[in-house]
């Protein structure tokens, strides 16, 4: 299957090769994140988890401070910002030289994130739909926009799922999206198809059946299915039991054109990457 090559994206004014795909490290600094396992509170945690992304082999840390997880409770601006402070501070003086990306749908907040911090991506739930400023303020800033689709809020998304026709809502979605933030200038967009965001089980591979038919745009993917429900829903399991799941979808995704992953297990989305990359190098060669 040909894939576009040589994605670039412009990071902190150096450029970030996506033509082999990149691997996310997720750094939560909550207290409800849906997986257990990546919640980190105190300096030492966050720290600790801050180096096992980068030692793992991860190119970027995603910082988050609210929880997404379907019936999260909400958290003030102020609630946000200041853990952000707190987690951007640490990454500054152990991390200097690391990409990170932050998680939030408040244009407020990424422009704190990026002005007083250095912040590299802002990686957007919403795509601008919780906050009107959102696209004009990362336009402003000149940083790289990942943009996820999602139906509803965090708060209400999986009560009632509802599509007429899936994958035609997204796409447009999506275009109408890329072009608005093209006419106000914005060079590096990336899309994500916000697996587990306003979707069913059902809806969710419907998604990834067609996920390289999102190479029409012609932008960087990000993939994030890593230990969601659409894995442990469907095997019976929790997200504690996800990581095989998690794996496997991954390799799919990569063999359908995703250039970024976004994972709770660094080391072995990693692996996957080598794997999948390993195999597209001799896929050329031909019985003779």
């Amino acid at each position: 299957m040909e894939i576009l090559s040589s994605k670039y994206i412009n990071v902190n004014g150096s450029l970030l090769d996506l033509s082999v795909p990149c691997v996310m490290g997720i750094l939560n600094i909550t207290p409800d994140s849906f997986y257990a396992g990546s919640r980190m509170q105190t300096e030492a945690e966050i720290a600790a988890r801050a180096q096992q992304i980068l030692d793992e082999g991860a190119g970027i840390i995603d910082i988050g401070a609210y929880s997404s997880r379907p019936n999260a409770e909400n958290v003030s601006p102020r609630e946000e910002m200041e853990r952000l402070r707190m987690g951007l501070e640490i990454l500054r003086k152990t991390h200097p030289g690391a990409v990170i990306s932050v998680d939030t749908f408040r244009a407020d907040v990424a422009r704190m994130c990026v002005e007083e911090y250095g912040v590299a991506i802002i990686n957007d739930i919403a795509a601008g739909e919780m906050d009107a400023d959102m696209f004009r303020t990362v336009v402003e800033l000149n940083v790289p926009y990942i943009m996820m689709h999602m139906q509803g809020t965090p708060q209400n998304m999986q009560q009632h799922p509802h599509y007429d026709n899936l994958l035609k809502e997204v796409f447009l979605y999506f275009a109408q999206k890329v072009q608005q933030l093209r006419d106000l200038g914005m060079k590096d967009i990336i899309l994500d198809p916000g697996f587990g965001f306003g979707k069913t089980v059902e809806h969710n591979y419907e998604l990834l059946a067609h996920l390289e038919e999102f190479r029409v745009f012609e932008l960087p993917l990000l993939v994030g299915v890593s230990r969601k429900s659409m894995i442990y829903r469907l095997l019976g399991n929790t997200p504690q039991d996800a990581l095989n799941g998690t794996t496997v979808l991954d390799t799919i995704c990569l063999l359908k054109g995703a250039d970024i992953l976004r994972v709770h297990d660094v080391r072995e989305a990693v692996e996957t990457v080598k794997i999948v990359e390993a195999m597209r190098k001799n896929s050329d060669k031909v019985i003779e």
